[in-house]
């Protein structure tokens, strides 16, 4: 009879990949990035209709945004830091002091 691998030890094993690792990494940004601009328009007490009219989008495209279901350009990323009241900041930092 075969051993049962835990959840733990599978995903482990599949983000041991390349591959997976950076497909993890490209939806943990996009999701960070949608929660922050969540998180602030939520703060300002806009609805996603008023962002989306400041920012030149349309509502359901704010929806996937927020929730992570797209990769940005850095020209969308500054309209919305415009329209939200916020300045653009994009940097590196080393790896090991990444969170």
């Amino acid at each position: 009879m075969s051993e049962r691998r835990g959840w733990d030890e599978m995903r482990d094993d599949v983000l041991a990949s390349p591959e997976a690792q950076e497909a993890y990494d490209a939806a943990r940004i996009r999701f960070e990035l949608g929660h922050a601009v969540r998180e602030r328009r939520e703060a300002l007490g806009m609805t996603q209709d008023q962002l989306a009219e400041v920012a030149g989008m349309r509502q359901p495209a704010v929806t996937r945004f927020e929730a992570g279901g797209t990769m940005p350009t850095l020209p969308l990323l500054e309209r919305l830091a415009v329209a939200l009241g916020m300045r653009l900041h994009v940097g590196f930092e080393p790896l090991d002091l990444a969170s």
